[in-house]
């Protein structure tokens, strides 16, 4: 079968490779739609960082691994011991790779593990491959009449439904603060629509990003080049500042500006990943007694809670897919695309089946 194979710093190759065999507890999957994400930007101009140098410690494989972390699909095959699937069924898969053993995985916080990864990154195979199979726990059957492009984007908005977790105070009447209106901080605002959040401000320098922003929900787009972050919230929420703010950009800037815009007693949450240490006073956040909380992937319970926001309308993702390239043209197409053109996409998918 074909597959997208990650070697190092930008070498990524399509090639043929042996179709994996379903064993006991998995499905396999024949990939329909997948999602270049941000990682796999990383990856290529950087990298290796997730994908393997050395046997990982879950899936045994190093470099070159197969690609593809953000997919849905459609079940190829059902393996021993599996109930409750049908042959042919749409679905979402949940790429969490994690031993099950360490403390996080004994915490209940698999998404953490000290030994994880991700299917599409870690080895295991990856959704940019004609097949991939995977646990039966992380498989998620898409409601009837729920596209499978649409079905590729329950791993991002699962990233930003996470996010939320981590405050869970935030109602209609809050005031949100999401600073990056990349496509995780996107997903954030249909995810705060979702919740019903009525005031959602958007910080975010790219123009591109702030129409986007504002065709999600966002009630309120500031540049943080022309406007001082902290002063806008400030006269938005009558002198008290917002709710929650979220990080998405990671940068020092954007760090300074979650932690003085938010109100006292209120909470900051990091969703970006970091690339190196930063300057960082505790003051910002000691004057308010506000809490400052980070958090990382998703867990069953986020794919399960945006498939059924998919299934009652009250998540509307379409504006997130900016374009649909064939599978041959992932590297030029997606990911160099993304690259040198990234303000003007949110996501681009690879259409596995495209002609």
């Amino acid at each position: 079968m074909k597959a997208v194979r990650y070697y190092g710093k930008e070498d990524i190759r399509i090639e043929q490779v042996s179709e994996p065999t379903v064993g006991p507890g998995q499905i396999k999957i024949a990939p329909a739609f997948v999602g270049i994400c941000g990682t796999d930007l990383h990856e290529y101009l950087g990298g290796p960082h997730f994908c393997p140098t050395g046997q990982h410690p879950v899936t045994g494989e190093t470099i070159p691994v197969t690609l593809g972390h953000e997919f849905s699909g459609v079940i190829k095959e059902i393996g021993p011991g599996v109930t409750g699937f049908e042959i042919g069924q749409a679905c979402a898969v949940q790429p969490t790779i994690f031993c099950g053993h360490c403390a996080a995985c004994e915490g209940a916080a698999e998404n953490v593990c000290q030994n994880g990864g991700f299917v599409g990154l870690s080895g295991g195979g990856g959704g940019l491959s004609e097949a991939v199979c995977v646990n039966a726990t992380h498989v998620f059957p898409l409601p009837e009449g729920l596209e499978l492009e649409t079905g590729a984007l329950v791993e991002p908005l699962s990233v930003a439904w996470h996010a939320l977790s981590a405050a869970p105070e935030i109602g209609p009447d809050s005031i949100v603060l999401v600073i990056g209106g990349g496509p995780i901080g996107l997903a954030l605002i249909l995810c705060l629509k979702a919740k019903g959040v009525k005031t959602i401000i958007v910080s975010e320098i790219a123009a591109s990003r702030q129409n986007f922003a504002k065709q999600f929900g966002a009630t309120q787009v500031i540049n943080p080049v022309n406007d001082d972050v902290t002063k806008v919230v400030l006269t938005l929420s009558n002198g008290s500042g917002a709710d929650v703010t979220f990080d998405c950009a990671g940068v020092p800037s954007s760090i300074k500006s979650a932690c003085t815009a938010v109100k006292a007693k209120g909470t900051v949450v990091n969703v970006a990943i970091w690339e190196k240490e930063i300057p960082f006073n505790p003051n910002w956040v000691t004057a308010k007694e506000s809490t400052y909380k980070s958090v990382l992937g998703y867990q069953k319970r986020d794919f399960e809670a945006v498939i059924e926001n998919l299934r009652t309308g009250a998540i509307k993702p379409s504006g997130m897919i900016t374009a649909k390239i064939k599978f041959e043209n992932v590297v030029e197409d997606g990911i160099k695309r993304l690259i040198s053109d990234k303000d003007n996409h949110v996501k681009i998918l690879v259409d596995i089946n495209a002609e």
